[in-house]
């Protein structure tokens, strides 16, 4: 059984559950000696208190991805099983249906060689008959480190907070995707190294997936990003070093816009990859919205205006500072409202896609090479 699978969390709160029943039952009609009786009784204390440790410790892995495998919690993995391991092709690629709609599915990159998770949730407009022909907008949302796809849905209540948003008419509908991050457990800040392709299979990869399988529109206009933490950080550089790809990024709490040493050590490449850096080198017509708190001591404010007072016309950024807020879902949950319809306003809403003009045939003529005999 998975050790990130659901019916694994599932079984340790049965167990828990059963664990504490037992001891209620148990307790006053266990016979024998009282040195006996005493050391049943610490028994059942105990296990109630391991399956209790189990399901919290369980779930909390599911939240932020400590651990990928049996493998990797026994210290059996050294860290090139999950980076090897191949996934089939985009093409190939099969998605399995989980909770609340959401689609997962693993494959393999052609273009970075990387390989890893991908969760995808459609809007219900995209089932619906008023759709059938419609192409929809992609919010590509990136997760902390730690952390994995599956953060989004067990700790900051995706799909449901956009579903209720979309029914009350604050965004218009679009896709989610869920990507892995960090392929293989290797974080690099969504950056090229000599190693490792991570903004590639991002950039590229993940895309090229999503344009496979989905009626989706391919514009970078139609395309953001929403990002936490490392992810946020994400969020706020790949617009800046890809426009072509994502035209729009909202950071919610971001990582140091310098860049992250232990994530980078090669202090050019880390600067490359620095959005202070793409900032003052990029003029793209994208936009950003930076947004952190005074109390998160994660992700300082100076850290944003400092990348507002460089980006270039015709590039934008707005900042927002909330008073309180930790680094953690309860305050990303808070800064929902604000980010998913700014989203929303900068990216193209569903819509079908004239089809090509046909060229006439006296156009044809006039445009036709000439011959010579």
């Amino acid at each position: 059984m998975s050790l990130t699978g659901i019916p694994f969390l599932v079984l340790l709160v049965v167990l828990t559950a059963l664990a504490v029943a037992a001891a209620f039952l148990l307790w006053g009609r266990l016979r024998g000696p009282l040195w006996l009786r005493g050391a049943v009784r610490l028994l059942m204390i105990l296990f109630c208190q391991l399956t209790a440790i189990c399901v919290v410790a369980v779930w909390i892995n599911n939240s932020y991805g400590l651990y990928s495998s049996w493998t990797d919690l026994l210290g059996e993995d050294n860290g090139t099983a999950t980076a090897a391991m191949p996934g089939p092709p985009a093409s190939l690629a099969k998605f399995t249906r989980g909770t609340d709609g959401v689609l997962d599915t693993y494959f393999r990159g052609a273009h970075s060689k990387l390989s890893g998770q991908v969760l995808v949730w459609t809007p219900p407009q995209y089932g619906k008959a008023a759709y059938r022909t419609s192409r929809f907008p992609v919010v590509m949302l990136l997760h902390g480190v730690p952390g994995s796809p599956d953060s989004w849905l067990e700790g900051g209540g995706i799909p449901g907070v956009v579903t209720k948003l979309i029914d009350q008419r604050k965004v218009h509908p679009f896709i989610l995707v869920m990507p892995v991050i960090n392929p293989g457990g290797i974080d690099t800040t969504c950056s090229n190294t000599p190693e490792r392709k991570v903004a590639t299979w991002l950039t590229q990869d993940v895309p090229t997936l999503v344009k496979s399988q989905f009626r989706v529109l391919t514009d970078s206009r139609a395309w953001g990003l929403l990002g936490i933490s490392t992810g946020g950080f994400c969020a706020a550089k790949l617009p800046l070093q890809y426009p072509d790809v994502f035209r729009y990024g909202a950071a919610m709490d971001p990582d140091p816009f310098t860049g992250d040493a232990s994530a980078l050590p090669d202090p050019q490449l880390r600067q490359r990859n620095s959005p202070l850096h793409l900032a003052r080198t990029t003029r793209a017509p994208i936009a950003l919205y930076l947004l952190t708190t005074v109390q998160d001591r994660f992700s300082r404010p100076a850290n944003l205006y400092a990348l507002r007072d460089v980006v270039q016309y015709p590039g934008t950024v707005s900042v927002t500072v909330l008073p309180t807020g930790g680094h953690n879902w309860g305050t990303w949950e808070r800064m929902y409202p604000a980010v998913f319809p700014w989203l929303s306003r900068h990216l193209e809403p569903p819509h079908t896609l004239a089809p090509p003009r046909k060229t006439p045939a006296s156009a044809k003529e006039l445009t036709a090479p000439e011959t010579r005999s």
